[in-house]
């Protein structure tokens, strides 16, 4: 058996930034970075981004070049899943190898959501979860003609936007009345309305698939909708969200509910294990509750903190999370934090169909706040959601002003 040091279960981003950072603070025993993927760690955004586009470079995905690793002593091992944890031996069990650890960072992120309904198997239905995903669906799109998404949330309207981009007819299928509306509320889901379809994309809202329909080869040629409508395809991209791989943490019996339940310094119900990114429920300290965050700046971030608090280290995790994405040729970041439904109006400065900001508010408080082509200006978003979560209103007519520089806002609370 193995030494104990310290262990991270996924070679994500997330695990990769942890490992980076435990020897930027000086840790010197072994680490140990374990990933199911053959693929040393990558960041998911180009993946649906500029990568699809086919604008950047396959190696830009990646966290860090091929030599980091044996470069820093972290043990790197590729194809390889863990199996099970037992928290009271400090043990994990890779096949047949039991690793010791002091310390456990469980990174293990989260996993695609399939369609269970007939023709699921067919060639050229894809998902987009991993860097050959990614692979797989840059190499097709280029052909492909008649281009079906089912889910209109991020991947979706990402992939939309690279389909169009490789000239593809495409139609966007999902069971709400608009795009990313429970992220967004209808005020801006209605912006990505405008946006895809001023560039050609075909939307069927509140539909849901029944079946995939192939030929003789397996391959998909069509989508069978509820109302009996069938959508000619020759390419599908299916995404319909994520669940988080929780089984590890909870065979291990650690507490899980929508996610490893971590405190704020991201340890679980076990002091010696930790969980960060896509998979970690954080009591949030800053908004009283616990929430899961799915995105890039989560999965940065995390690693680092759970890293830090690995080592002892005092850790208050209150990220304000953030998101962003990049559609033809608009671009948006979001800041904050808000339920479906659970903002009373959003406020825009500036005219949604050109450069804007928009920021979702109740009870005059500012819960989060996004820019559309309106750049260096997270800070001051972010500024004015932390305000908004301890309570400080603003007024409304100032925040909707583009005159009022936002900073004054944020002094004259």
């Amino acid at each position: 058996m193995a030494g104990a040091g310290h262990v991270i279960i996924g070679a994500s981003l997330t695990g990769a930034k942890a490992a980076e950072e435990l020897r930027a603070a000086g840790y010197t025993g072994p680490v140990t970075l374990i990933g199911e993927e053959e693929e040393r760690p990558y960041e998911r955004p180009p993946l649906s981004k500029q990568y699809l586009l086919g604008a950047d470079p396959r190696e830009k995905a990646f966290v860090h070049e091929p030599g980091w690793y044996a470069e820093h002593d972290v043990d790197l091992r590729l194809g390889v899943r863990a199996t099970a944890v037992d928290p009271a031996a400090h043990t994990v069990t890779l096949g047949e190898e039991s690793l010791r650890y002091e310390r456990l960072l469980l990174a293990t992120g989260s996993r695609v959501r399939r369609l269970d309904i007939p023709g699921e198997e067919l060639s050229n239905v894809r998902y987009l979860r991993s860097l050959p995903d990614a692979d797989s669906l840059l190499a097709a799109l280029p052909a492909a003609r008649r281009v079906v998404v089912i889910g209109a949330g991020w991947i979706g309207l990402e992939g939309a936007a690279a389909a169009r981009a490789h000239g593809a007819e495409v139609t966007v299928v999902d069971l709400d009345r608009a795009p990313l509306r429970r992220v967004l509320g209808d005020e801006v889901a209605a912006v990505f309305t405008a946006l895809h379809r001023a560039h050609g994309v075909d939307f069927r809202f509140e539909s849901s698939v029944r079946e995939f329909r192939g030929d003789d080869s397996g391959t998909v040629t069509g989508v069978l909708l509820d109302d009996g409508t069938e959508l000619p395809a020759d390419l599908v991209l299916v995404g319909v969200g994520v669940t988080p791989a929780t089984e590890l943490a909870e065979a291990a019996g650690l507490a899980v509910d929508n996610g490893v339940v971590v405190d704020q310094s991201l340890c679980t119900s076990d002091p010696d294990i930790f969980a960060a990114g896509d998979v970690a429920a954080v009591d949030h300290p800053s908004l009283g509750r616990r929430i899961r965050v799915e995105h890039w700046s989560n999965a940065l971030d995390g690693g680092p903190a759970a890293a830090r608090a690995m080592l002892g280290k005092h850790v208050r995790y209150d990220r304000v999370p953030y998101f962003f994405t990049d559609q033809y040729e608009r671009g948006m970041e979001y800041a904050g934090w808000v339920e479906t439904g659970g903002y009373e109006r959003v406020v825009f400065r500036g005219d949604p169909s050109g450069p804007f900001l928009a920021f979702w508010v109740a009870g005059a408080r500012v819960l989060a706040a996004m820019n559309m082509d309106l750049w260096d200006v997270q800070d001051d978003l972010q500024a004015l959601v932390r305000a908004g979560w301890t309570g400080r209103t603003v007024d409304e007519k100032a925040l909707a002003d583009p005159d009022v520089p936002l900073p004054d806002l944020i002094r004259t609370y």
